[in-house]
């Protein structure tokens, strides 16, 4: 059981005030003796609570606190605040209506800024200081508020704390900038992707790389979806690597709801922030020497598996996420639903030099014939990135064109060879022409 404790400051101050007249106050005495003790205590040096330095206090505030416990109790020796506290004694009612309206019309300004406009106006003077008109701002109910959503700061957002009803449930996905690293004779950037769910705070992936682009987005998720199922939904922020096409068409293929949050609303993502916030703390920012993106990578998961997904965590009342993750029914998901969801199809027309671009890549076609013809062209981010042509219900492997090497070989074909008939045809246009009619006439 917690000590028992005075509820608040006053109640610690009249608790004090109780110790030094408490045994005067049960005692019958005559006016002199009373005097007579009061001054006794009043030549004792003693420490209020809240103050460094020790003091005396004099015969008439002793007898003062006395009179008035004896009347009222100790809520009477509970020191009174100031009739005019918040209201700034510095500032006339002109100057506090000005304020007001300052703050009503722009909530999201600063009081430092206020004050500084103000007094580079002339309309206020240096007595007037910055905490005055933040306490008057306060009794007032009017404490700053930051514009959020496109609200303008208007009223604010409320927030609740919320959590997935279970493991599973909702996986939250972002990025994390990390230090610029100095590798060999090249400068890399540190990006962290990671992907947390949300009910037991467990990573369920992570992955090191020096960019944010989605193609780095879909392998990670695509490892995190084989070992530990798929979410019932992502949510993301707006940023480009969640907002490509593939993303969506394979969250609509394997049944994933795509969340995004609001923009400039980082509040909203608080879980995922907190835990950025954990990692460079306890990692990022002391990873010391490496020579690659690999090393990185491998000291936070070192930190990961060590200091984190088995540690007590206070958002889920101490429990470790592990244990917590594991409780969850997880959705599984095979190869080829993975492969079929990650197969992307476009099409594209064949250049006379039988090549086609995709993704800024040139690839070579490896059929002459199909040389200004429009082909379908299938990229599967599952097993691999490497586009395949899809013809007559078979598929073939392209590779990037090598203008050197075409240049020694030999060219194929324009189109293939027909196959050969298995007999001779009876087929001769010029038999008609000998023919003649019944009447001797010729066709």
């Amino acid at each position: 059981m917690d000590p028992l404790t005075p509820k608040s400051h006053g109640e610690e101050v009249a608790v004090f005030r109780h110790g030094l007249i408490g045994a005067i106050a049960l005692r019958s005495l005559t006016h002199g003796e009373r005097i007579s003790l009061l001054r006794d205590i009043s030549a004792q040096r003693v420490r209020p609570p809240g103050s460094d330095t020790t003091r005396c206090f004099s015969v008439t505030t002793l007898e003062r606190w006395l009179y008035a416990f004896k009347r009222d109790g100790l809520d009477a020796l509970v020191p009174r605040a100031r009739a005019d506290k918040g209201r700034g004694r510095d500032l006339d009612p002109a100057l506090r209506e000005l304020l007001c309206d300052i703050r009503r019309e722009h909530p999201e300004v600063s009081v430092t800024l206020i004050v500084r406009t103000l007094r580079a106006d002339g309309r206020i003077g240096p007595e007037v200081t910055a905490c005055t008109v933040r306490r008057m701002f306060c009794e007032k109910g009017l404490a700053r508020c930051l514009a959020v959503d496109g609200n303008e700061g208007h009223g604010g957002k409320t927030r609740l704390k919320w959590q997935a009803e279970r493991p599973g449930a909702l996986w939250h996905g972002d990025v994390c900038h990390g230090p610029t690293l100095t590798l060999g004779d090249r400068r890399v950037h540190v990006r962290v992707h990671a992907m947390l769910d949300d009910a037991s705070r467990y990573v369920v992936a992570l992955r090191v790389a020096g960019d944010e682009r989605e193609e780095t987005m879909l392998s990670f998720f695509t490892q995190a979806l084989m070992e530990h199922g798929k979410p019932d939904a992502l949510y993301l922020d707006n940023g480009s690597t969640y907002r490509g096409e593939m993303l969506q068409l394979a969250c609509s293929r394997l049944g994933i709801t795509l969340l995004h949050a609001k923009p400039y609303d980082a509040p909203a993502r608080g879980k995922m922030e907190r835990f950025w916030r954990r990692m460079r703390e306890q990692a990022l920012d002391h990873i010391g020497q490496v020579a690659s993106l690999a090393d990185v990578e491998h000291k936070l998961r070192t930190w990961l598996s060590r200091f984190y997904q088995d540690t007590p965590h206070a958002g889920i009342l101490g429990r470790a996420p592990a244990t917590v993750f594991a409780e969850g029914d997880k959705v599984r998901v095979d190869k080829e639903q993975l492969k079929g969801a990650l197969t992307v199809r476009t099409r594209r027309r064949v250049r006379r030099d039988s090549t086609l671009s995709l993704g800024g890549v040139v690839y070579e076609v490896p059929f002459g014939y199909l040389a200004g013809q429009v082909v379908t062209v299938a990229t599967c981010f599952f097993e691999s990135t490497t586009p395949v042509l899809e013809l007559d219900g078979k598929t073939t492997l392209l590779r990037v064109v090598d203008p050197m090497a075409n240049a020694k070989t030999r060219r194929p074909p324009k189109r293939p060879p027909p196959d050969r008939a298995k007999g001779p045809v009876d087929f001769n246009p010029g038999r008609v022409l000998d023919e003649e009619d019944e009447d001797g006439d010729l066709f």
